[in-house]
C-alpha cells in the first residue's frame, strides 16, 4: 500500500498492520492474535478521538479489504474451488475479527470521551450554581454549554414528589421540548439535588415560561413537577448564583406559607423575607394582633385560617367560604370574633392590612403550632 493511498479523504494511519494480517491469514489460515487485536483497539481509540466515525472507519477497512483481495498469498495460489472458498472464509474471518476489534476501541473512547463530557459538565454546574470558580473562567467555560454570561440570565428550579436526576423521563423530555424549541444557545437543563434546574437568558422570557409548563406535565408514569419558582433576572456568572438561591428561597417559602400556586416568581414574594429580617418584630406583631385568638373555643386556628382565605379571595365572603367549606352564615360569625377578639375589623381597609401582615407572620414562623 503506497503511503499516499486514502480512503474516502482519510489517512491509512488507521490501516497499519492490516494488510500483513490478512496476507498471513490467507497463507497460514491462522486466527488474529491477541497482539495485533489489541494493536487494532487501540487504532480504534486514535480515531475516534480524532473525531472519526465509526461508519466512515469501516468503509476503510471494507475497501482495503477489497483491495489487496486479489493479491493475498493464499487467494492467489488457491488451486480450486474448494481451497478458495477456505481461504476466503478465514480470511473473512479475521476481516470480521479485525473490525469488531477495531470498533471496540473506538466505542471505548467514546464512553470515555462522554464520561469526561459529563463530568465536566456537572462540575460546571456546580461551579455556576454555587459561584465557586473565578468568574472569568467561568465566563469562558461557559461558552462551552452555551451559555454566554455577559448577558442576563434567570433560573427557575422545579421540585416533585419525586427527586429529579439526569436520566429521569421528565428531565429528559424537558430538555428534549426546550432545546428542540429554543434550540442550545443560552439554554442550559440540569438537575440538582433533586430539582430540575433550567437557566435561560432573560431575552428568552419565554423559556422559562415554558420550562415552568414542560416541568409539571407527567410522563408516562411519573408526576410532573410540583411546583416550580423562577428568580429574578440579573447579570454575569453572579447573577445566575443570586437568580438561582431566589427560586430555592421561593419554593422553601412556599413550604412555610402552604401555597397552592404551582407557579412563583421570586418577584412577586419579595416582602416575605423583608418581614422575616426581623423576627423578634415579627412575633411581638403576631403576639399582640392575634395572640387573643387563642381564646377561641376552637382555638386560633381557625380563625387565622378564615384571614388568609379573606384575603386570597380579595374579601368575598362567598368565595372565602367556599375556600373554608362553610356556609357564609359561619364565616360571618368568624368574622365577629376575629373583631371582637382583637379589636381589628376585617372590613377596615387598614385594620385588614395589619390582620393579613399578621397572618403572613403567624405562617411564617409556624404559629399557632410553635410558640413564639
Amino acid at each position: 500500500m503506497s503511503p499516499e493511498y486514502k480512503h474516502g479523504g482519510m489517512s491509512p494511519e488507521y490501516l497499519e498492520g492490516y494488510a500483513t494480517l490478512l496476507a498471513e491469514v490467507s497463507d497460514t489460515g491462522r486466527l488474529p492474535r491477541r497482539a495485533e487485536l489489541d494493536a487494532l483497539r487501540e487504532l480504534g481509540e486514535r480515531a475516534a478521538e480524532s473525531g472519526h466515525g465509526l461508519r466512515e472507519l469501516v468503509g476503510l477497512f471494507l475497501g482495503e479489504t477489497r483491495r489487496v483481495w486479489g493479491t493475498l498469498p493464499g487467494v492467489a495460489r488457491a488451486a480450486g474451488a474448494a481451497e478458495r472458498v477456505r481461504t476466503g472464509d478465514a480470511v473473512l474471518g479475521a476481516v470480521d475479527a479485525a473490525i469488531a476489534a477495531f470498533g471496540e476501541g473506538h466505542e471505548r473512547a467514546q464512553r470515555l470521551a462522554v464520561r469526561q463530557e459529563e463530568a465536566a459538565r456537572r462540575e460546571f454546574v456546580d461551579d455556576l450554581l454555587y459561584g465557586r470558580s473565578d468568574l472569568g473562567r467561568l465566563a469562558e467555560r461557559a461558552e462551552r454549554f452555551g451559555l454566554r454570561l455577559a448577558h442576563e440570565h434567570a433560573v427557575a428550579v422545579a421540585e416533585g414528589d419525586e427527586p429529579f436526576d439526569d436520566i429521569h423521563p421528565v428531565a429528559r423530555r424537558v430538555e428534549r421540548e426546550l432545546l428542540g424549541r429554543f434550540g442550545d444557545r443560552d439554554v442550559l437543563i440540569t438537575t440538582k439535588e433533586g430539582r430540575l434546574v433550567c437557566v435561560g437568558a432573560s431575552r428568552e422570557r419565554t423559556v422559562l415560561d415554558a420550562f415552568a409548563t414542560y416541568a409539571r406535565w407527567p410522563d408516562v408514569g411519573r408526576p410532573g413537577a410540583r411546583r416550580v419558582a423562577i428568580g429574578r433576572v440579573h447579570s454575569g456568572a453572579g447573577g445566575v448564583v443570586h437568580s438561582y438561591e431566589e427560586a430555592l428561597g421561593a419554593l422553601e417559602l412556599a413550604e412555610q406559607l402552604e401555597l397552592d400556586e404551582p407557579v412563583l416568581r421570586a418577584a412577586d414574594l419579595l416582602v416575605f423575607p423583608v418581614l422575616l429580617r426581623d423576627r423578634a418584630a415579627m412575633a411581638d406583631l403576631v403576639h399582640t394582633v392575634l395572640g387573643p385568638l387563642t381564646q377561641s373555643r376552637g382555638g386560633a386556628g381557625p380563625l387565622l385560617e378564615t384571614i388568609g382565605a379573606l384575603a386570597a379571595s380579595g374579601y368575598v365572603n362567598a368565595e372565602a367560604a367556599r375556600r373554608l367549606k362553610v356556609s357564609v352564615r359561619t364565616l360571618s360569625y368568624r368574622l365577629e370574633r376575629i373583631k371582637f377578639l382583637t379589636g381589628y375589623d376585617p372590613a377596615d381597609g387598614l385594620q385588614r392590612f395589619t390582620l393579613e401582615t399578621a397572618a403572613m407572620g403567624a405562617r411564617l414562623l409556624g404559629w399557632p403550632d410553635k410558640p413564639l
